[in-house]
C-alpha cells in the first residue's frame, strides 16, 4: 500500500504524521508512505525574499526529512518529496504522478493564543470551520483521482 501524506513540518502536519502511524501500526504490513512538502515562493523579488525562500525551503525540507526518519524508525518504508509552487496544484500533481493508494492531509486550522478574547472569537470561527474544508483540503475533495483522507486537527 502507499501513503501519500501532505507535511509541512506545522502543528497540524504533526497531528496528520501520528494519525498515519496509529492507523497503520497493527497492519500486517506496514505502509509506503511518501512525505510530500510544498514550498510556496514568497511574493517578492527582493533578495530579502530570495532569503526568506532558502531559509523556509531549508527548514521545512529538514522538518519533513526528520518526520520520515522517524516514520523509517517505526519501521515504515519512506520517502520524501520536495515541490515549489501553490500546495494545491502541486499536491495535485504529485498523486498524478505517484498513484499513492490514499493521499492524508490535515484540515487547516487555527489555533489560538489562550486570552479570554481569543478564546471567544475562536470559538466563533470554530464553529464556521467545522463547515467547510480549508483551501487545499476543498481544491482535492474536487479533483484528486485517489481516496483523500482529513484528519480534523482540533485539541481534544
Amino acid at each position: 500500500m502507499e501513503v501519500m501524506l501532505a507535511y509541512d513540518h506545522s502543528r497540524n502536519a504533526r497531528i496528520a504524521l501520528e494519525a498515519v502511524k496509529k492507523m497503520f501500526v497493527m497492519a500486517r504490513e506496514l505502509p509506503r508512505v511518501t512525505l510530500v512538502t510544498v514550498i510556496e515562493e514568497p511574493g517578492s523579488n527582493a533578495s530579502s525574499g530570495d532569503e526568506l525562500f532558502s531559509a523556509q525551503y531549508q527548514e521545512q525540507k529538514a522538518g519533513t526529512e526528520a518526520a520520515a526518519a522517524e516514520l523509517a524508525l517505526a519501521g515504515f518504508a519512506t520517502r520524501v518529496l520536495v515541490a515549489e509552487g501553490d500546495a494545491r496544484k502541486m499536491l495535485l500533481q504529485a498523486t498524478e504522478q505517484h498513484r499513492p493508494d490514499v493521499l492524508v492531509i490535515a484540515r487547516h486550522s487555527y489555533k489560538p493564543d489562550g486570552n479570554f478574547i481569543a478564546r471567544r472569537i475562536d470559538a466563533l470561527f470554530d464553529e464556521l470551520d467545522h463547515m467547510t474544508f480549508g483551501t487545499v483540503s476543498a481544491f482535492l475533495a474536487r479533483r484528486v483521482q485517489c481516496p483523500l483522507l482529513i484528519i480534523p486537527t482540533q485539541e481534544v
